[in-house]
C-alpha cells in the first residue's frame, strides 16, 4: 500500500512517501480502505516529537480517517464489505475500572491512532476494531466524514459534558476558526446557547458568524474582556471554550461570570500561562481539562453529523502525497475549519 511515513522528528521534511505491505484484519478486526484522512494539531505536535507522545519511528501519522470496509476479520458481523465508515480515533483497554465505568477516555492506556494509538490514516489501508467503525451516509463525502470525528468529538465532551451547555447561556469559543472551534460553534448553538466567537481573522469570524455564532470579537485588536461585556449586557460568559493557549487564556478566565467554567484542551500557542489564583477562587471560576471524549459521545456525535444536525466544514484538501505541504498549510493557521488528505 501507499503510506506517508514519519522518519525522524523535527520538520515536515521528515514525512516521506513510501510503499508498504498490507495490512491484514485480525479477530474482531476489520481492514479499511482509507479514503480520506484530515489532519489536526496532534499531528504537528507527534511529528516534533514532544515527550507526551512515546511512539516508534518509523510510524504513522492521522488520526481522522473515513473509508471503506476492504475485509473483514474473524467474528466481525456488524460490518459488511464496502460498507461506508468514518474511524473512531480513541483506543482504550475496555476493561479497567474507568472503561467499565463508561469512562473510557480517562483509562490509563488511552490512546489515539496516528499518535500512541497505533498507525494512522497517512496510508492505503487500515487495521480497526468493529466497535470503533461507524457507518457514515451516502450523501456524506470521504472528506466530510473525516473532518469531524476528532474535533466534534472534543468539542462535545467540553461543551455537552463538561461545560454543560444549555439555552440561554452565553459561550466564548476562542480559535473560533480552528476545526475544534467549527465544531463548538454548531454544538453551542444546537445546545440553545448563545454563540461569541473570537478570532484573529475578519474573515474566519465572518464564516463563524455565517456558520451560526451570533456575535464576534476580532482579538487583536479588541479587548476580550471588554467586548464580552458590551455583547452580554454585562452578564459575562457562562463557558469559555478555550484551545489556545497563553494567547487566549487570560482573556477567556477574565471574561467568565462568577461560577463560569473554562474547558481547555490544547496549548497551540504554547504550553504556560500566567494565572492569578485569587481571581479564581473569588469568583468561584471552575477550570476544565479535556481529552477527546467517550465512545458514547463518539457514536451520539456521529448520528447527529449522519442527519446533518451537525455539519463538517473542510477548508482545504491535499492528495496524500503532499502531507508535508498540508502540515505547513495548517501549522500557518489560515485554514477555516480542517485540512484534509485525499487518499
Amino acid at each position: 500500500m501507499k503510506a506517508v511515513l514519519l522518519e525522524r522528528f523535527g520538520g515536515p521534511e521528515g514525512l516521506k512517501a513510501t510503499e508498504l505491505p498490507d495490512p491484514q484484519p485480525g479477530p474482531g478486526e476489520a481492514l479499511v480502505r482509507v479514503r480520506a484522512c484530515a489532519l489536526n494539531h496532534l499531528d504537528l505536535w507527534v511529528r516534533e516529537g514532544i515527550p507526551a507522545y512515546k511512539i516508534s519511528l518509523p510510524h504513522i501519522l492521522g488520526c481522522d480517517v473515513s473509508g471503506e470496509v476492504a475485509a473483514l476479520g474473524a467474528g466481525v458481523k456488524s460490518l459488511r464489505a464496502g460498507q461506508r465508515v468514518a474511524v473512531s480515533p480513541g483506543r482504550s483497554c475496555l476493561s479497567c475500572e474507568s472503561c467499565l465505568a463508561g469512562l473510557d477516555n480517562q483509562c490509563r492506556g488511552y490512546g489515539i491512532i496516528g499518535a500512541q494509538g497505533g498507525p494512522g490514516g497517512y496510508a492505503e489501508y487500515l487495521r480497526a476494531p468493529e466497535g470503533y467503525l461507524l457507518p457514515i451516509p451516502e450523501d456524506l463525502s470521504f472528506e466530510e466524514a473525516a473532518a469531524f470525528p476528532l474535533t466534534f468529538l472534543t468539542a462535545w465532551h467540553m461543551l455537552i459534558t463538561l461545560g454543560r451547555c444549555g439555552p440561554g447561556q452565553n459561550v466564548l469559543v476562542m480559535g473560533a476558526g480552528s476545526g475544534v472551534g467549527v465544531a463548538a460553534i454548531q454544538i453551542g448553538r444546537l445546545a440553545g446557547a448563545r454563540v461569541i466567537a473570537v478570532s484573529s481573522s475578519r474573515e474566519k469570524l465572518e464564516r463563524a458568524e455565517a456558520l451560526g455564532a451570533q456575535a464576534a470579537i476580532l482579538h487583536p485588536p479588541e479587548d476580550v474582556v471588554k467586548q464580552t461585556m458590551r455583547l452580554t449586557g454585562g452578564e459575562m460568559a457562562d463557558i469559555a471554550f478555550e484551545h489556545v493557549g497563553p494567547v487566549a487564556f487570560e482573556a477567556a478566565l477574565k471574561s467568565l461570570k462568577s461560577g463560569g467554567r473554562l474547558v481547555t484542551c490544547g496549548a497551540t500557542t504554547g504550553p504556560t500561562v500566567s494565572l492569578d489564583l485569587r481571581y479564581v477562587f473569588s469568583r468561584q471560576l471552575q477550570i476544565l481539562g479535556a481529552t477527546m471524549g467517550t465512545q458514547a459521545e463518539m457514536r451520539r456525535v456521529a448520528r447527529l453529523v449522519a442527519e446533518g444536525r451537525l455539519k463538517s466544514v473542510v477548508d482545504r484538501v491535499f492528495p496524500l502525497v503532499e502531507a508535508a505541504q498540508a502540515h505547513g498549510y495548517l501549522a500557518e493557521r489560515r485554514q477555516f475549519g480542517k485540512v484534509v488528505l485525499k487518499i
